[in-house]
């Protein structure tokens, strides 16, 4: 059977982003596809982007007012007409065989919603490949993400790449908060209404992420954030796993205490953190095949533990102090800023 795809790309001032999202797209060995460019009121717009691919490319451009990417998502599927709708970020590049693969998966294994890893792009720069190693890393917790089950069991796609049949859409209406964690309780309740998901490991994208480490730390932060932020109202979301960035980064602070009170400890933590390093290192080199890269993966993986732990740990008191009774409000989910 032969499946018509809805693509859903949310743009916030990413024109050049869109472009080579779009130009990969063009080169999909399976074309029975539609490209819906949501621009989330951007002040850069992507309007002639999205215009020069329209004879290579079945597209449709919309500008709506800024909201956040979940609910651009959701204007998407509102006037998508596939069966199934694909959602990518716009720093994504889609391999050629991603919409054959996926095509091949529903037909002989149905999913109701899948997600599928990233990758580095062998054109990557070294920061973007440390990077890409460092969120997909095992030794980070990142590779979570890409392993057939999720924590639980169960597992959870992430918008980043993520498709799902147009009945979940009439099922679960969609994203019911735009941002902090909006994907993560997104999949939840697709779990809740009985859906079967899972990892399509071929469905593979390359994710450019972030380009520096400070712009890469603040997106973690935000992660950690966000992560506190759904269990306010899933609280047995809240794994074990995921506190060993919070622990980490309390770990690597007391690092100085140690120097003024204890210089064992002091040697043991930073023996520690240089094994650490050198896993690390050693791993990433030889993924990548780059000592350069295995250096700047360290940096990363310590800039990707911190950040995450210092949003955890930030968003996580403010948590405790809040009132006992702040939980889920009629049809949508409110948060603090």
């Amino acid at each position: 059977m032969s499946y018509q795809f809805s693509i859903i790309i949310p743009v916030y001032n990413r024109p050049d982003e869109l472009a080579e999202l779009l130009e990969s797209l063009t080169a999909q060995t399976y074309t029975q596809f539609e490209v819906l460019v949501i621009e989330d009121g951007s002040t850069i717009k992507a309007d002639t982007v999205a215009a020069t691919y329209q004879n290579r490319l079945t597209i449709r451009y919309f500008f709506k007012p800024n909201a956040g990417q979940g609910f651009a998502r959701n204007y998407g599927f509102e006037r998508a007409r596939g069966d199934y709708f694909v959602i990518f970020d716009s720093d994504a590049l889609v391999p050629p065989h991603y919409f054959e693969v996926v095509n091949k998966r529903l037909d002989t294994a149905w999913l109701d919603a899948y997600g599928g890893p990233d990758a580095a792009h062998p054109g990557f720069t070294p920061i973007q490949k440390a990077i890409s190693y460092s969120m997909t890393s095992p030794f980070t917790t990142g590779g979570i993400r890409g392993s057939k089950k999720n924590l639980g069991g169960t597992y959870h796609p992430r918008s980043f790449n993520m498709g799902l049949s147009r009945k979940v859409w009439e099922t679960i209406g969609g994203y019911r908060i735009s941002r902090m964690g909006e994907d993560i309780e997104f999949a939840i309740r697709i779990i809740e209404n009985g859906f079967k998901t899972g990892l399509i490991p071929d469905a593979f994208i390359y994710h450019k992420r972030r380009t520096s480490f400070g712009q890469f730390f603040r997106q973690l932060r935000f992660f950690g954030r966000a992560r506190i932020n759904i269990s306010r109202f899933y609280p047995k979301e809240l794994k074990l796993v995921h506190t060993f960035p919070a622990l980490f980064t309390l770990f690597v602070m007391a690092v100085p205490v140690w120097a003024l009170l204890s210089p064992p400890l002091l040697w043991l933590s930073v023996g520690l953190l240089m094994l650490f390093s050198i896993l690390i290192f050693i791993d990433a080199a030889r993924m990548e095949g780059s000592m350069k890269v295995g250096l700047l993966s360290v940096q990363a993986a310590f800039v990707q533990l911190i950040g995450y732990g210092v949003g955890f740990l930030s968003e996580g008191w403010k948590r405790l102090r809040e009132p006992k009774d702040f939980r889920e409000t009629g049809s949508t989910i409110e948060y603090p800023s």
